[in-house]
């Protein structure tokens, strides 16, 4: 009990959940709960805008674990040399990398062409435009890179993850979105003054609240669905997009392996944990913390029905 009223009081006063001591506060606990070696040995795992920060922390730990990672990167050059830091980091990782750009649905098309294995789909690309900017579909990039990506990618790849005795599809949110309501009736950001962070917020909310309606949809196919929130980690991101808060928080900061640490659970732990929750800190938490972000009745499914017919389902 006193565990749990620690970890709740870590979480709701934010600063101090999403921090570096937050997260090492808990680890006292997670000892018995940490994957065993060689849990993921078999697995094939696809890791999103793994090119640097969480996702090359996750690919690492994920590769300690025995899976197989695709690291999965716009930039090729840059996945390479990400590559070589994964050998450095675990010398017997079976990694690769793969070019795929999440808010370019021809490519997320010929990626998913090529895949024939995919056990844990691990959706972590991420970006935050200084300014609105549209994809060759029209569609504004965070939205399409957080959001109509994934789920593209998702749906292309769900015959090969049926085919998993166990598939699960990890969403990367962010902890700004308990700032952001659903934006069902502007998902593409063309009303008022555009802001990155808020554009970033936003879809991190819509990844959230449609987490429960894709676990829905995925379940008949046994594909488990996860979204959670890394608390604050110093990476490359945080540093180039947000760099007046990565000045103010650097002693707060996580680091990108302490971000990532629960993507790797959720990978990795068994049993599986339960499909369609929200989690952090290796635990679920709620989708709202102010009252004015909960969606009215109906909202999320017509947010879905939207990006399913914006991708073309």
């Amino acid at each position: 009990m006193e565990d749990f009223l620690l970890d709740t009081l870590l979480d709701r006063t934010v600063v101090l959940g999403y921090s570096r001591w937050g997260y090492r506060l808990r680890r006292r606990g997670w000892a018995q709960d940490d994957p065993p070696a060689g849990s993921l040995r078999g697995k094939v795992v696809l890791v999103t805008g793994a090119s640097s920060g969480l996702g090359e922390a996750a690919a690492i730990d994920l590769a300690k674990l025995g899976a197989a990672v695709v690291l999965v990167v716009r930039n090729v050059e840059r996945g390479e040399r990400t590559l070589e830091r994964v050998r450095e980091a675990v010398p017997e990782a079976d990694v690769s990398t793969a070019r795929c750009d999440l808010s370019d649905p021809g490519s997320v098309r010929e990626f998913a062409a090529t895949r024939s294995r995919v056990d844990v789909l691990l959706h972590n690309a991420g970006v935050l435009p200084k300014e609105r900017t549209e994809n060759a579909d029209g569609h504004e990039l965070t939205l399409a890179t957080h959001v109509l990506g994934p789920l593209l990618l998702t749906e292309l790849l769900r015959p090969v993850l049926r085919e998993s005795a166990d598939a699960r599809v990890i969403l990367m949110s962010s902890g700004g979105m308990y700032t952001q309501a659903l934006a069902v009736d502007d998902p593409e950001y063309r009303q008022g003054t555009f802001r990155g962070a808020t554009a970033y917020a936003r879809t991190k909310r819509m990844q959230a609240e449609l987490t429960p309606l894709l676990s829905q949809r995925w379940s008949g196919d046994g594909i488990g669905a996860y979204c959670l929130h890394p608390g604050w980690a110093d990476t490359p991101g945080v540093a180039d997009s947000l760099p007046g808060f990565q000045r103010l928080t650097s002693k707060l900061l996580r680091t990108p392996a302490e971000g990532a640490d629960t993507a790797v659970w959720l990978a990795a732990t068994r049993p599986a944990p339960p499909s369609g929750r929200f989690w952090h800190d290796r635990r679920e938490r709620p989708l709202h913390l102010l009252p004015r972000t909960r969606p009215a009745a109906g909202q999320r499914e017509r947010l879905l029905r939207y990006c399913l017919e914006a991708i073309g389902l």
